[in-house]
């Protein structure tokens, strides 16, 4: 599904990736783990057009679409949940999620994936007529992640969804991701909790100083000794 070639960019003339190479396969979610400053949510950015990329070259499904501009991108079935809250708060749920078409000729065409998304996340069909800032924080997540389906994307970048959110509202996020992988859609996530996103995940991806260092199973990345010593404890803390 995705691949990067060793990619180095950053932001104007600064360089924060160093040399990022994997490749995830379709229908899975791979989790992004790493201390603080690590190139973490800059990996998103390069690949959904937001940053220079100096060097490298990135492949969806094969094409080249090194450089392109977030439009092209979602027109190419990517979509990127950045960090935090990104809803409008004095607008309904149902215009906050029909915001996620906006780039879509075809209204009838948003109008219907409204009502499959809609399907999928009852919660939206429930509250659709009140202000999102009156959903919990939980909600207000689920609301940007079915927002970012609006387009019926093949690839979801997510960065922290569990972010200012309770235990039990992380495992309703998590289980959401979960079932999205089930009927197709790739995930790539960075996560603040690297162990509870590992444990939900089909692969890893270990970067530092803005390079990658392990790329495995998830598994096998929870059980590797090194790996906990350096990025399953205290350093995890952080957000990227």
């Amino acid at each position: 599904m995705l691949e990067l070639k060793d990619i180095h960019g950053g932001y104007g003339k600064i360089t924060i990736l160093n040399g990022v190479s994997f490749k995830i396969p379709q229908a899975s979610i791979t989790t992004v783990i790493g201390p603080n400053g690590a190139g973490k949510s800059t990996v998103f950015k390069a690949i959904f057009g937001l940053l220079n990329i100096h060097s490298g070259q990135i492949l969806l499904e094969g094409k080249d679409v090194t450089g392109e501009t977030p439009r092209q991108m979602i027109g190419h079935g990517v979509t990127y949940v950045p960090q935090g809250r990104n809803v409008i708060p004095q607008l309904s749920v149902y215009h906050n999620l029909e915001m996620g078409g906006i780039t879509s000729d075809d209204r009838n065409k948003v109008r219907e994936r409204m009502q499959l998304v809609m399907d999928q996340f009852p919660m939206l069909r429930q509250f659709r007529d009140r202000k999102a800032i009156e959903l919990s924080g939980g909600q207000q997540k689920q609301l940007e992640v079915a927002r970012s389906l609006l387009l019926d994307p093949k690839l979801i970048l997510i960065d922290e969804p569990s972010i200012g959110l309770s235990p039990n509202l992380v495992q309703e996020v998590f289980e959401t991701l979960k079932r999205l992988r089930n009927n197709g859609v790739t995930i790539l996530m960075v996560e603040q909790n690297a162990k509870a996103a590992l444990a939900m995940s089909d692969y890893g991806l270990v970067l530092e100083l803005g390079q990658t260092r392990m790329h495995d199973d998830a598994q096998k990345l929870l059980n590797d000794p090194k790996v906990g010593q350096l990025f399953l404890g205290g350093h995890m803390d952080d957000v990227a």
